[in-house]
């Protein structure tokens, strides 16, 4: 799993024997130290929905509690306690060289930042907590009827809040106070993460701070919270079930501070709804402290020359980086809408490779996009022996779908545009869905798939997760429709899969045409357009009699595995047709130099135009991917496909919409051997071309669509 940003500076300091672990990210005139819970249920992982993005404006500093994470771990009572809890914090911002810093701490992380603001008012600048702990609240009822030191003999709902209870079965308990602390539905990322953190520590780690030194001198009092006079902000969810909104409001009241409570909510917004959070907490330091506004931080003409008209339309771009068939669709888009509309400008927010193929294609990309974490990076590291499981390999993105959401909302409030035109932005969609009142201008929503689908042999759970990630975007489109102001599917309705959204959800057939319009087929380029196939031979020195075999396996390194079994069937094919000849294009992820070539194979790291060669070609092997396989069937090029393993979308939505265009021929990559893989492609040979046309007009066709927002 790629992370969305990773420190510049970590290491340990030693306080009386105990190590504690930090991790210093970014830099800027103003620090943010993250403080943690005491209580070491979690550990400096919790935040990571804010620092990558604060980390772009700021010098942010993270530690581990003791008890949890890269922290040691120790279970004597003495070794706890809130003088030691401050000490860590005071000790880790002096081996960092912070003299003064901003607050940010959830739950009872709360008490301890008020207690550093009051005890050392000349070393805090802001303090900002989420679902805070403090005297000024008498805890939920159900929470204060249990006796924590008594044992009982069964343990239902908080009577898990118990001493032998931890020490028995801690796990237990994780999972149940994970479930309180997210009590919104769709959270199930949020609650697996929580109990992932849990599992760091132990029952007696637990029961250890729980039972830390209350010291002579509390430090933290109801008369402790007037000492504080830096800008306080107070963040609440109203459905928080483990600490209730008043401890939030009294600290407010106290400090004179701001107090937002926000409906819904649980004790975890930072995570749930981390856009709402960083928004809040970066306005807040902005006012009070003259830290960056968006307007400040990024400048939409930022070395971008600008046309001289000042009636030109102005389009945002986001284009996915997950594979280059939406920049090339998307460019191609691009062109139409040009031609409709003469001057306008298109500012691309986008990412590596695609930055490279829009370079190469003198189109603008925007300053800021060098800002974005890399997602087709994290989908490699997700990625297995010709396995993905795309599904989960999105849901485990979400730090970088969030600072990169972040960035483009940057840009939104800095510049003026007229039209964001997102395709498959899943983070915009999101995170504006979540936030309606986000939005700033118009946004169009492109996708050639609608719905996740579990695969078979993943069980039970992940058809749970697949129906409540489906539901919730059901709900997001109903409850609030203007978020998408068109929603185009690249496609026809006859590929609209025929399937359940999930239990006593819609059908995908039915419900898409009531929601999206559609352009049909969009390409870079149609292969109609190239010349005639003995054309595009001549022109790439293909010899008259030659069986041109291409395989390529697309832009990952995901694709090496599949090209050692088709370089193995290679040798039993040439046999049976002298005349073929297997040209292996690994792409810019994978050295040719790994593999070994039987004799015959040539191999190339990238070629130019490949599109044009899979046209010119008489057979192509390939991965599952839509936008190779439909410029084979627009070519109407046989050719065999391997769908990734766990692949959701290529094993069901590509597979369909190519049986639509009986085009290609789907093989199950554990089932193919050598010797069939080498069989299969002496049957393609050997077979007329049979795929039906591909449609040439969908970029004009989407094109249309997005001029009437202009």
């Amino acid at each position: 799993m790629i992370r969305a940003a990773y420190p510049a500076l970590e290491g340990k300091i030693d306080r009386d024997g105990i190590k504690i672990h930090y991790e210093v990210f970014g830099d800027g005139e103003h620090t943010i130290l993250f403080v943690v819970p005491w209580w070491p249920l979690i550990d400096s992982r919790c935040y990571k929905a804010q620092i990558p993005y604060f980390s772009e404006h700021f010098r942010c500093v993270t530690y581990d509690p003791r008890g949890n994470g890269k922290s040691d771990h120790p279970t004597d009572p003495e070794a706890y306690g809130m003088h030691n809890h401050m000490d860590d914090a005071l000790a880790v911002m002096d081996a960092v060289g912070v003299d003064k810093t901003i607050l940010f701490g959830l739950s009872c992380a709360g008490g301890l930042c008020a207690a550093l603001a009051a005890h050392h008012p000349h070393r805090i600048e802001a303090m900002i907590t989420i679902g805070t702990v403090s005297p000024f609240a008498p805890p939920h009822p159900e929470r204060s009827v249990h006796d924590f030191q008594e044992v009982f003999d069964t343990h239902e709902g908080w009577q898990k809040y118990n001493r032998d209870y931890w020490l028995h079965n801690f796990p237990g308990f994780a999972e149940f106070f994970s479930q309180q602390m997210y009590p919104e539905p769709h959270s199930s990322k949020q609650i697996e993460d929580t109990i992932a953190w849990a599992a760091q520590t132990t029952g007696q780690s637990m029961v250890a701070a729980d039972n830390g030194p209350a010291n002579a001198e509390d430090p933290v009092t109801e008369e402790m919270y007037a000492k504080i006079q830096c800008p306080v902000l107070c963040i609440h969810g109203d459905k928080d079930h483990i600490i209730p909104q008043g401890n939030s409001e009294g600290v407010a009241f106290a400090t004179k501070g701001e107090v937002v409570i926000i409906p819904g909510s649980g004790h975890g917004p930072h995570g749930r709804i981390p856009a709402k959070i960083n928004i809040l907490t970066r306005d807040f330091l902005a006012r009070h402290l003259g830290t960056w506004r968006p307007n400040e931080s990024i400048d939409a003409s930022e070395n971008l020359p600008r046309r001289a008209s000042r009636r030109a339309k102005k389009v945002l771009y986001l284009s996915s980086p997950i594979g280059l068939g939406h920049v090339r669709r998307d460019l191609a888009i691009s062109r139409e809408l040009r031609i409709l509309h003469p001057g306008l400008e298109v500012d691309w927010l986008a990412q590596d490779p695609v930055t490279r193929f829009l370079g190469t294609n003198n189109e603008r990309v925007h300053s800021a996009s060098s800002k974005l974490a890399n997602e087709s990076a994290h989908i490699e590291s997700e990625a297995g022996e010709h396995t993905l499981n795309a599904f989960q390999a999105i849901r485990n993105m979400d730090e970088i779908l969030i600072k990169n959401f972040m960035i483009f909302q940057e840009v939104i409030e800095a510049g003026t545009y007229d039209l964001v035109i997102a395709d498959e932005a899943w983070d915009v969609d999101q995170y504006w869905h979540e936030h309606p009142e986000l939005k700033k201008t118009q946004m169009a929503w492109l996708t050639d798939f609608v719905g996740w689908l579990p695969m078979s042999d993943n069980g039970a759970y992940e058809a749970d997760l697949t129906r409540d990630y489906n539901s919730e975007m059901l709900s997001h489109i109903e409850r609030y429709p203007r978020v998408r102001d068109r929603s185009i599917f690249v496609g026809n309705p006859q590929d609209v899969i025929s399937a359940s959204f999930g239990k006593d959800l819609p059908n995908m057939r039915d419900w898409v045409p009531q929601h999206f319009e559609f352009c049909g087929h969009v390409m870079g380029a149609h292969p109609s357009s190239f010349g005639t196939r003995n054309e595009l031979r001549a022109q790439f020195g293909y010899q008259t009699g030659e069986k041109i075999c291409l395989v390529t396996v697309g832009g990952s390194g995901v694709g090496g595995a599949l090209i050692r079994r088709i370089l193995a069937a290679y040798p039993a094919a040439k046999r049976a047709i002298p005349e073929l000849r297997m040209i292996v294009v690994t792409g810019p992820r994978l050295d040719p130099s790994q593999f070994k070539l039987p004799d015959g194979v040539e191999v190339r790291a990238f070629v130019p135009d490949l599109d044009r060669h899979l046209a010119a070609c008489d057979l192509a092997l390939v991965q599952g991917g839509l936008t190779t396989c439909m410029e084979l069937a627009a070519a109407g090029t046989p050719f065999l496909y391997f769908p990734l393993i766990n692949h959701f979308e290529q094993n069901f939505h590509v597979a369909h919409r190519l049986e639509q265009y009986k085009a290609g021929r789907k093989m199950i990559f554990d089932e193919s051997c050598p010797d069939r893989i080498a069989q299969a492609m002496m049957d393609e040979l050997s077979r007329p071309r049979t795929s039906l046309p591909v449609e040439t007009d969908g970029a004009m066709k989407a094109a249309r669509m997005l001029s009437e927002l202009l």
